[in-house]
């Protein structure tokens, strides 16, 4: 009886202090927990997987880079395009055109006399002249008549090279036919006469060299 009262005694503060200081006592290096095993695996597969996955993100964001570039290029070659046709859409129905305009002009230029036909015939033929350099205006086709200018193969073709005393070399003394752009474009070249040099007779270059 004695000894069940004994244990139902409360402990001393001593005991209690010693009691804590046991539960919080560190354990021996044998008592530890082992770590689970494959933790250090773990880590080097997540290490491989995020850089695994920044060189997938690298190689997104070039591709996305390109695409967006290609995307870009795409454009500026539809607009190209459009202002091209919006520009140029007219060229071949133009080059229909000038071959009318080509007629009146000839027609103008054989209408001589003084007949009142004659007279009515050239008057008509003006008038439809300025009409169609008016329509030409407005669509930005301009014309090529380049007597008196430095021949300039780009807008002009030569049909014959002609010795001139009065003009420099490779100017242009006469158009066969006036030449055409639209918006800068070369419709038709203009058909002309180049002059060159003068050619000298034998007899002449002797007397200067006499002389």
């Amino acid at each position: 009886m004695s000894h069940q009262q004994s244990s139902h005694e409360p402990q001393s503060d001593s005991d209690l202090i010693a009691e804590v200081l046991e539960q919080t006592k560190p354990m021996d290096a044998d008592e530890q927990p082992n770590e689970a095993p494959g933790a250090a695996v773990t880590v080097e597969a997540l290490q491989e997987q995020l850089e695994q996955a920044q060189q997938q993100a690298a190689a997104n964001l070039d591709k996305a880079i390109r695409t967006m570039a290609e995307m870009e290029n795409l454009k500026k070659r539809v607009q190209k395009d459009l202002d091209d046709e919006r520009k140029y859409g007219l060229a071949k129905f133009a080059k229909e055109l000038l071959s009318v305009l080509d007629s009146l002009e000839l027609g103008l230029q054989a209408a001589t006399g003084d007949s009142p036909e004659i007279v009515k015939l050239r008057e008509g033929s003006e008038l439809t002249i300025k009409q169609f350099e008016s329509v030409f205006a407005k669509f930005n086709i301009e014309t090529v008549d380049p007597i008196g200018q430095v021949f300039n193969p780009e807008l002009h073709q030569a049909m014959v090279m002609q010795p001139s005393a009065t003009a420099q070399p490779n100017t242009v003394l006469n158009v066969f036919q006036k030449g055409y752009v639209l918006n800068g474009r070369l419709l038709r070249p203009a058909m002309v006469v180049v002059a060159k040099a003068d050619d000298k007779p034998a007899d002449s270059a002797k007397i200067d060299e006499q002389a």
